[in-house]
């Protein structure tokens, strides 16, 4: 056999596939990001903080069906606003844990989702969008008009954080954090294996090339409603959380300017990537409590000339974009050491010369 290296010049920056993330990087990640959510109410209003991560998982969740089943949703609204009303409202009227009621909502959110992604999925593109977008004003109009259950245009109010008994955590937002987080942690980590299992594998192939995906066996729709499911499922876990944090659920929470900011929230940080739902949320939120506390009220004119700039300058989205430049950067060190040769098993250090080896 002929031993061979390649010594061909790393391809363009635009045809760089995403490449497998070293598991030692994976490690450090995942410490740096416990690490930062756990000292983020150390330097930020805790309520704030909360918020952070809670939208941080919401579009998490979206980015599921975004990133990594090729569906842009802007409906996801009605499973973040409804799983909020749902958790008020066994928070207040049967006065349990908050962990009970905000599990209460993920799961309304998921049998609201089941009839909506049944009939949503059987369109791509933005004919699903506008589907999905007609479902979630559907829902919008339920809960203006429900204004006995949903208090209408005053919101539901006086929304309880019972925890056990637990005085400080029912009374100070910084305990609060540190009771609610595990529920949002637990959302980000179900993401994170949803997206390496088979099953996500298969929806990366339904987004990547559908009619194949179906050549090969797989039920598309299906897996696509499972997806649909499965993301308002987290989205309802986030919902809740943010409605307990601030014990009150306006009826902005329905409206489909939430679907859009998360939207946003999930391309400024990159799509397909998680990590990016991450990032958009913390600048999103920083930035508009930023120029809140300062009293400027163009909030959303700053935000949307952010989100054009960094889709102009960074087109996979800031975290998109490092993960995109940290991969070229392995490949040329890859392709730099195989130029200047190898050591061989038997210890003899062995060069390639023009012509020799042409396998990949």
């Amino acid at each position: 056999m002929t031993n061979s290296v390649i010594t061909e010049a790393p391809p363009a920056e635009a045809d760089v596939p995403v490449a497998a993330t070293n598991p030692r990087l994976r490690w450090i990640l995942l410490a740096a990001g416990l690490v930062a959510a756990l000292a983020l109410p150390w330097f930020i209003y805790p309520p704030v903080a909360m918020d952070i991560v809670a939208l941080a998982l919401f579009a998490i969740a979206l980015d599921i069906l975004l990133g990594f089943t090729g569906l842009l949703s802007f409906g996801h609204a009605a499973f973040w606003g409804s799983s909020a009303y749902v958790t008020g409202l066994i928070a207040t009227h049967y006065g349990v844990p908050f962990p009970v009621a905000v599990i209460g909502g993920a799961v309304f959110a998921m049998i609201l989702a089941l009839p909506i992604g049944y009939v949503s999925v059987r369109r791509s593109g933005i004919y699903f969008a506008m589907v999905t977008l007609a479902f979630a004003q559907m829902v919008y109009f339920i809960g203006y008009q429900w204004s006995d259950l949903t208090g209408g245009e005053n919101g539901l109010q006086g929304v309880p954080r019972s925890f056990f008994g637990i005085e400080l955590v029912e009374t100070e937002s910084f305990y609060f954090y540190y009771a609610a987080l595990p529920i949002l942690l637990f959302g980000m980590w179900a993401a994170w294996r949803i997206v390496h299992s088979p099953f996500g594998r298969v929806l990366v192939s339904i987004r990547d090339n559908t009619p194949r995906a179906r050549a090969l066996g797989y039920d598309a729709d299906k897996y696509k409603a499972v997806a649909f499911v499965l993301s308002a499922g987290l989205t309802g876990l986030a919902g809740g959380v943010f409605a307990i944090n601030h014990g009150f659920v306006a009826l902005t929470e329905l409206h489909w300017t939430t679907s859009g900011d998360v939207v946003l929230m999930t391309v400024l940080g990159g799509i397909g990537t998680l990590w990016g739902g991450i990032v958009g949320a913390f600048l999103t939120v920083m930035l508009a409590d930023y120029l809140a506390s300062s009293g400027f009220h163009g909030i959303d004119l700053i935000t949307g000339s952010v989100f054009v700039l960094v889709v102009l300058l960074f087109r996979r989205g800031i975290w998109g974009t490092v993960r995109h430049r940290w991969n070229i950067r392995r490949l040329r060190r890859a392709s730099a050491r195989a130029g200047q040769g190898y050591s061989s098993p038997d210890g003899n250090s062995r060069h390639t010369t023009s012509g020799e080896g042409t396998g990949r």
